[in-house]
């Protein structure tokens, strides 16, 4: 018994809402058999960045930042307390090597979808340059793939000029022929973000690119139903690969790349849900987030809700 009426140890010391659970006790550690709705590994890798990024903390400012919601989702009147994440926890990055960290990504992930712990997983980056390893491990396991990427950019850069940085992801998953061209759908490509060059290699290789004019001209429900509709009827398995920089810097401030004119994120959160809704779609990462660089965790906690909106709309 406490022998103190109102002393608590370090750190625990919070007001609890006994009505109110936290999004964050929906985490669960990974043990050995262990089944869950959707599984979770963190993937902190940056150094492959073109630019300066602190990418690598954001799985656990992310996690973190579900501590900020409760489980309650008022407008489907869902409770997900019932509900949860198996957490595989973070990969450990090699402390010099980008290669050995990107080979790291791709054996642990191996190893985790050979697990079959859930039937859907979330990958947090980390920078966009993980999403190759992600890829390939994922095809190995779930046939031909098809890829929703969410980005202000391309990410279709060279690797000559500067080996697997954040911006040659999917340069590398369609040069290596993991990734087909036509398989891969880019929604939110805007303005001054991009080389000429990457468009023209994009439509060479017949990407599907959706610019941020057309975002605002159409109604992203009807970009995400045509996008399904196109992959599905060629594809085993669906992934999204959501780039937070695609949200305007007015939402998400914690983006290494931050640039006028993107997403706001009620169109985000909307895009994402109706992907993950749809039966073929099996994955989804999370990249780009500097939580040295946020403002009040504003980009993690979208993050955040769309970890939950993802729970909600596969449960």
């Amino acid at each position: 018994m406490n022998r103190f009426t109102h002393l608590r140890g370090a750190g625990k010391a919070q007001f609890q809402d006994r009505f109110t659970k936290k999004a964050q006790e929906l985490l669960m550690p990974w043990t050995e058999g262990k089944k869950g709705d959707i599984a979770l590994v963190g993937a902190p890798l940056s150094k492959s960045s073109i630019s300066h990024s602190g990418a690598g903390f954001a799985p656990e400012a992310i996690r973190r930042c579900l501590s900020s919601y409760s489980t309650f989702a008022i407008e489907e009147e869902r409770e997900l307390a019932d509900h949860g994440f198996v957490d595989f926890g973070d990969i450990l990055m090699h402390p010099t090597s980008i290669v050995e960290s990107q080979n790291r990504i791709y054996e642990s992930l191996t190893q985790v979808w050979g697990e079959d712990a859930a039937p859907f997983t979330i990958i947090l980056g980390g920078d966009h340059s993980i999403t190759t390893s992600s890829i390939e491990a994922f095809t190995e396991h779930k046939g031909r793939i098809g890829v929703i990427q969410f980005d202000a950019h391309h990410d279709l850069r060279n690797v000559e000029d500067g080996g697997p940085t954040n911006g040659t992801p999917f340069r590398r998953l369609l040069e290596r022929g993991i990734l087909k061209g036509e398989d891969l759908v880019q929604i939110g490509i805007r303005n001054y973000s991009n080389a000429e060059a990457y468009y023209q290699y994009a439509m060479k290789n017949d990407v599907s690119v959706y610019t941020m004019k057309e975002v605002r001209e159409r109604n992203i429900s009807d970009i995400m139903q045509e996008s399904l509709k196109m992959l599905a009827e060629k594809v085993d398995t669906i992934y999204l690969s959501v780039d937070m920089d695609v949200l305007d810097q007015a939402f998400a401030p914690g983006c290494p790349a931050i640039g006028p004119g993107g997403m706001d994120s009620g169109t985000l959160l909307e895009a994402v849900s109706i992907g993950c809704r749809h039966t073929k779609t099996a994955a989804m990462d999370i990249v780009e987030i500097d939580p040295t660089l946020d403002i009040r965790d504003m980009t993690s906690r979208i993050a955040a809700h769309l970890m939950l909106n993802t729970l909600k709309d596969r449960t």
